[in-house]
């Protein structure tokens, strides 16, 4: 057990009863937690997919069979295992069996175009990947420039319950949706290798301070795309923070709505990680389906339902949310953009719930702040670091400021990352003396509350997800009739933020908004795609030829107020 010593700070006064000031951490791999709890409750519910129960023991021996599969199909140690699979049973068992035998796991969204996914495979050096039945096409576009050597093929249809896993198959074809996969000495099956393999993996000796779990992509600070590396016990100490957080959670009681995506580290913690820790039940969601997250709210009496303020938003203006009994849910933590204080108070209301608002970012595994539940929260705040956490504003030059004054968030603690994958000049800038530099001005409070004023340069957040503009304006660029493109985030009642394009054509060509937004549709995940797009005869600019985004920022808040 390995505790980390945090000095006196202001915060700690608003810590709730329970909380914890320090944690004694286990030096133990992530999938500890899910070995532990299969132990103790082996016939108790781990999964809930589309009414499909998975218990604790069950999915462990499906795990075990699965790292048994790859250690077999050649993956050792320190290898990369992608994984392209929206939340469901198969990306559980295989990130833990990924895990079970030392492999590194790569999150990749689902959502990623070919072009997206390549720059991923390629980056990490993963030789495996793992994807869904209809994302399989995307892989084959590129498979022949990327490292992979082999590929793992799963449908939703394996793990539905009867009659619909024979029933989607059918009505895929017959819509022509279906995708036609036959195994090859490259490509298997997940439903054929697990049966295949028993589950008797190997021992493997993991460093949990050293052996990195997963390979996160991130814009970090900078905009360019590039993996944070989160060992095990950085995973292992965010979880446990978490948890410390909510001491009225209850072993093997708890029924967690497992919307969040996996491949994103705060439903990997707040959802995937907890719930293995405390035995609880995960009600699995591929994507945010309003009336399915309610109608399973309702049926299987969730308890906690980590979100984003996009999803809280829906439930609350939705007529069918009148519908449906949500007074089940306790415990609410919100992340990954701000929280109006209207959403928090009206979801409050119609579930009875609490519902806070925290912070995080992937190179801290991710959640480094949080309002205390049922102790003294400040709407508009982040909240207070977590047990173990440290954090300070400081100026430029790296020197604390006082309480009031705006500067640069950093933090410290056991969650935050070894550094990022190959970008030593990267880490270097990030990790300084122990240190965590985020990239976000904020201020803190006397009490010791952060509040977030202004967030990575130039970061773009479309419903939880983080849009860095020049990835967007590369494909711009591409288009033939475009001569200058700059993208910023404009607000949005529901996302939060929806990407909005300035566009410059080339001399005698015209274009529509909707022929660039197209373009940009076949090549950007969907999220990061501009939903809007104005024409101009030049962009503002500096004296160096630098485009001005506060200024079309500025245009836009003008536009916004006269609108109002």
């Amino acid at each position: 057990m390995q505790e980390v010593h945090v000095p006196d700070r202001p915060w700690y006064r608003f810590y709730e009863p329970g909380v914890p000031r320090t944690i004694a951490y286990p030096e133990v791999p992530l999938w500890k937690f899910l070995e532990e709890s299969a132990r103790k409750y082996p016939a108790h519910t781990a999964l809930i997919f589309f009414g499909k129960r998975i218990a604790y023991g069950e999915l462990w021996e499906a795990v075990e069979r699965f790292a048994h599969a790859l250690e077999q199909l050649g993956v050792r140690k320190g290898d990369r295992v992608a994984l392209m699979l929206p939340n469901s049973p198969q990306f559980v068992i295989a990130f833990y069996g990924a895990l079970r035998i030392g492999a590194t796991v790569v999150g990749l969204n689902p959502l990623y175009t070919a072009r997206e996914l390549a720059f991923m495979l390629n980056d990490s050096l993963a030789s495996t990947l793992v994807v869904l039945r209809p994302m399989f096409p995307r892989y084959r576009e590129v498979a022949d420039s990327t490292p992979v050597q082999r590929v793992i093929v799963t449908g939703v249809e394996d793990y539905l319950p009867w009659p619909k896993n024979w029933l989607y198959p059918l009505k895929a074809r017959r819509e022509g949706s279906w995708v036609e996969v036959s195994p090859t000495a490259t490509i298997h099956l997940f439903r054929s290798v697990l049966e295949r393999h028993p589950p008797r993996p190997s021992s493997v000796s993991i460093d949990p301070r050293e052996d990195v779990a997963l390979l996160l992509y991130t814009g970090g600070t900078t905009g360019t795309p590039k993996a944070a590396m989160l060992t095990h016990f950085n995973l292992v100490a965010n979880c446990l923070q978490v948890k410390s957080w909510m001491p009225s959670l209850q072993e093997g009681r708890e029924v967690i709505q497992g919307v969040l995506p996996f491949f994103h580290s705060y439903g990997l913690t707040a959802v995937l990680n907890l719930g293995m820790a405390i035995a609880a039940t995960v009600v699995l969601q591929p994507r945010f389906v309003l009336e399915e997250v309610l109608k399973s709210t309702q049926r299987y009496r969730v308890t906690l339902f980590p979100g984003v303020p996009t999803m809280y938003v829906a439930i609350n203006t939705s007529e069918l949310s009148r519908r449906y009994n949500l007074r089940s849910v306790r415990l609410c933590i919100s992340g990954a953009a701000p929280l109006p204080v209207e959403v928090a108070q009206q979801f409050e209301r119609i579930t009875g719930a609490r519902l806070v608002e925290g912070y995080g970012l992937s190179e801290a595994s991710p959640v480094t702040h949080t309002n205390p539940l049922f102790g003294q929260r400040k709407f508009g705040s982040i909240g207070i670091p977590l047990p173990d956490v440290d954090a300070q504003i400081v100026d430029e030059e790296g020197k604390p400021l006082p309480p009031g004054e705006v500067g640069e968030l950093i933090v410290r603690g056991p969650n935050v990352m070894k550094g990022y994958w190959n970008r030593p000049e990267e880490t270097a800038r990030a990790l300084r003396d122990g240190w965590l530099y985020t990239g976000d001005m904020a201020r803190m409070d006397e009490e010791g509350y952060f509040y977030i004023v202004d967030r990575k340069k130039d970061m773009i957040i479309v419903g939880g997800f983080n849009v860095f503009p020049r990835e967007v304006e590369e494909v711009l660029f591409e288009h033939p009739k475009i001569k200058e493109a700059v993208v910023v985030g404009v607000p949005d009642p529901y996302h939060g933020e929806i990407v909005k394009a300035y566009v410059v054509l080339r001399s005698g060509e015209q274009a529509t908004e909707q022929e660039i937004i197209e373009f940009c549709r076949e090549r950007l995940a969907s999220y990061k795609v501009p939903r809007q797009v104005e024409f101009r005869a030049d962009l503002p600019k500096s004296m160096v030829g630098k485009v001005l985004r506060r200024v079309l920022l500025e245009e836009e808040r003008q536009r916004m107020a006269g609108n109002t």
